[in-house]
Parts: structure tokens; sequence; C-alpha cells
């Protein structure tokens, strides 16, 4: 195989390539954000908060020890920004970006690289999916900005130009970061919009456009209201997000927000049903809403975006595969499938050892946090879903931990969004499994 000889001559895989560029874009970020000019106070900040910030940027968490629109300074948001947009788009499609503008030719090589970071199906065409990236990307950011711009420019004045561009790359890149925090009032989020139409609506826009993938653009793009010439990915991530957008929104409204005006309650069911997909926002106190829709909003973070997008998780596909797996075993069918079209065992397997990862460093992670910190294992599980889905919402707890359960929550932002299994990959990469097979012998199931 070309791509194998590729591998081989290069030396280093796709996988760790892209591990290693995220752990260096981190590495730097912190280091940046340690300098007494990231600060208004003009102090060092010790290295465990600049690291658990710099990862909670590059993954495009969202979750934060110190309150970014009041501690850090301009440069240090600066930084911020710069490391959201690099995580969101991802390291290897902005190294490529600047090979593009520089004119040089696109070897091989990166290509197969560019190939595995943007989850495309194939090296073919991949310079031309990087630029109508970058180009889309760009222009769907500004286009954000201005539609914000008049409301923070009227809060905020001229400040408010900054607030409509760090917001709408935020949004986009699906991270969760805001700066309208002040020191009489930390951690604010957009509850100081709840009953914004514009902001609301831009800000869900912006979340979903950027989770939807990049190759789903391409297609929607390429085929418009078509919608039976899509890719079949493509059909499956549509109708995935639009169930995980609607029924939510539905349970939240009745479940929630009754207090509201119907107008705000609206908004408010619809932005917290969008902004689990790994966004990180909120217009309303979290620890406010019910048992019920706390424990929905862990299964959405733990869902998160799609494929080849800004937004971490297991992944709507992953979803979906098992959904039709367990459709298909009820219905005493030998495979599952998607719109006529048959899905391989591999991909059930991937997506059963996915979602088995992703359970595992979750729950793994919420009892030692709770164990350590003597906290409830409920407001530790909404934590480690939040960080392992790379979303950025919490109950409050996460200025409070100690410096091993910051650990533990770097771990889970940068395995949420490089991936278990690209770390795996990278891992084994060059090993090869012997072509023999064990017995086979019958266990029970179910």
């Amino acid at each position: 195989m070309p791509e194998e000889a590729v591998r081989c001559k290069r030396g280093l895989s796709s996988f760790q390539i892209i591990i290693l560029g995220f752990a260096g874009v981190i590495l730097l970020g912190a280091l940046l954000l340690m300098l007494p000019v990231s600060t208004t106070g003009g102090n060092v900040t010790p290295f465990n908060e600049a690291l658990f910030t710099a990862t909670s940027a590059v993954c495009v968490t969202g979750l934060i020890i110190q309150d970014t629109g009041s501690y850090w300074s301009t440069f240090g948001q600066a930084v911020i920004l710069a490391l959201i947009q690099i995580g969101g788009l991802g390291v290897v499609t902005i190294a490529a970006s600047f090979a593009l503008l520089s004119g040089r030719k696109i070897s091989l090589m990166q290509r197969s690289t560019m190939q595995d970071a943007i989850s495309a199906p194939k090296v073919g065409g991949i310079v031309r999916l990087t630029r109508f990236i970058l180009r889309g990307t760009f222009l769907i950011e500004l286009l954000g900005a201005f539609a914000m711009l008049p409301v923070f420019c009227r809060d905020h004045g001229w400040r408010g130009v900054w607030m409509a561009v760090f917001h709408s790359i935020s949004a986009f890149c699906n991270a969760g970061f805001d700066i309208l925090g002040t020191e009489s009032n930390l951690y604010p989020s957009l509850t100081g919009y709840a009953g914004s139409p514009i902001i609301n609506i831009t800000i869900m826009l912006l979340i979903v456009t950027g989770g939807i993938g990049f190759l789903t653009w391409d297609d929607i793009c390429e085929n418009k209201l078509h919608f039976r010439r899509y890719r079949m990915q493509s059909k499956v991530i549509l109708v995935t997000t639009t169930l995980l957008l609607v029924l939510p929104a539905i349970f939240f409204f009745f479940a929630d927000f009754s207090s509201l005006p119907m107008g705000k309650r609206l908004l408010a069911s619809f932005f917290q049903s969008v902004t689990p997909r790994t966004a990180g926002f909120n217009t309303v106190t979290l620890s406010d809403m019910t048992g019920a829709s706390q424990a929905v909003m862990i299964f959405l973070m733990m869902i998160g975006g799609s494929p080849g997008s800004t937004a971490g998780g297991m992944k709507t596909t992953t979803l979906a595969v098992l959904v039709a797996n367990a459709a298909a075993t009820f219905r005493q069918r030998e495979s599952a499938h998607f719109f006529g079209r048959r899905i391989e065992c591999g991909v059930i397997k991937t997506a059963a050892t996915v979602v088995t990862m992703y359970l595992a460093l979750f729950f793994g992670g919420a009892v030692f946090i709770s164990a350590y910190e003597n906290l409830p294992l409920s407001a530790c599980l909404y934590e480690t879903a939040s960080a392992v889905g790379t979303v950025g919402l919490t109950l409050g707890i996460t200025p409070q931990l100690h410096i091993p359960s910051q650990m533990v929550l770097i771990v889970l932002m940068y395995l949420g969004r490089v991936g278990g299994l690209t770390l795996i990959y990278a891992a084994v990469s060059g090993k090869r499994a012997g072509a023999a097979k064990l017995p086979l012998d019958k266990i029970t199931v179910g």
C-alpha cells in the first residue's frame, strides 16, 4: 500500500504527528499564559493553571480555573483565542494552511497526515478540501462577529468589537470561552443575554455549523438541498444532529424554565440543547436545572459533535451506528444499515470500543475527583463528562479543584480532543498483529 510506504519512510505515523502537534501547541500556550503580560494584574500565573487553561483552549473545552474576562489581559485573551482557533481547525490543518499560503507544494506525506487529521475518506482532493475548510471557517466566523457586533457595541462600546470576534470564534470552534466576566461578576458565560434573540440564535447557529463536520459542509455546498445525493455519513449526521437538538429542547422546555416568559423559555430550552454538543456556553444557571435535565446534558456532552468537526465527544455517528446495530439485532438481521447501505462489522467494533473507552474515562475520572475532593459524585460526573466531551459546562466546582484533580481533567480534555483511538493507533503504529487466529468458542451475552 502506498500509504504504508509513506508512513514507514516518514518515521512518525499521522496519528503520532497529530498527538504531538496538539501537545506542543498546549505547552507553548501554557508558557505564554504564564507571562506577566498575559494577566490584568501583571503577575506570573502558576504553571498548573496556565497548563489547564491552554489545554482547555486547544482542546476547545471551555473549563477554566480563572475567569477569562477579568483575569487575563487583552494579550492573554488573544493567546487563548489563537489556541482556540488552532485547536478547532486542528494543528495539521493550520500547518497546511501556512504551506498553502506560502505557495509550497504539499507532499504525499503531508496529504496523508491531513487526511487523518480531518477524517477525510481519501487522500485525493485533500488540498481542495483544506482550502474549502479555511475559507468557510473564516467566512462563517466573520458573519457571526458582524451579527453580534451591534449588541456588544451597544453594551460595551468599542470593546464590543473584540467581544464579537472572540465569541464568534469561540462558538464556531465549540470552545465555550467567554470574556464577559468582571471582578464583581465572575464566570457569567452568556447569562446576561438569556433574552437576546440575536446573541442566542447566532451562537447556536455557529455551534451547530462548527459541530456537523467539514465533510458535511462540503456535501451541502456541492449538492445543495438534494438530500438524496448526500453521502450516507452526511445523511446520518444531519438526521442524528436534528434529533439530538429537538428532542432534548422539548424535554428542557417542560422540565425547566417554567418561571421564564414564553420567549425566553423557548430560547433557553433550545440553547441548553445545543450547547452540550461540546460548546460550553450557558444562558441559565446550570445548577438550578433539575437532576433529570442535568443527566440528559451529561448524555449530550458524552455524544458531542460529528467526525471531522471542531467538536469533541464520542461523535454522533458512533451513537447512530450502535443504535442501528441494536435495531438490526432486535429485528434479527445480520447487519446494520442506513439509507439502504450496509455498515461493515469493523465500524461497529470501533464504535463499541470508542463508547467503552469514553465511559471508562468518564466514570473513572469522576470517581477519583469525588474521592479526592470529597464532592458529590453527580457533580463530578457532570465535570468529567464536560472534560472528556470537550464541552466546558460545569456546576461550579472547577475553580476549587486541587492540582491532582486538575491533572485528571487535563488528561480527559486531551484524550477527548485527539481521540482515544488516535492515541492507541499512535502507540501501536508500525506493530503488526499476527495472522494466526485463536480457537473459536462460545459465550452467552444478554
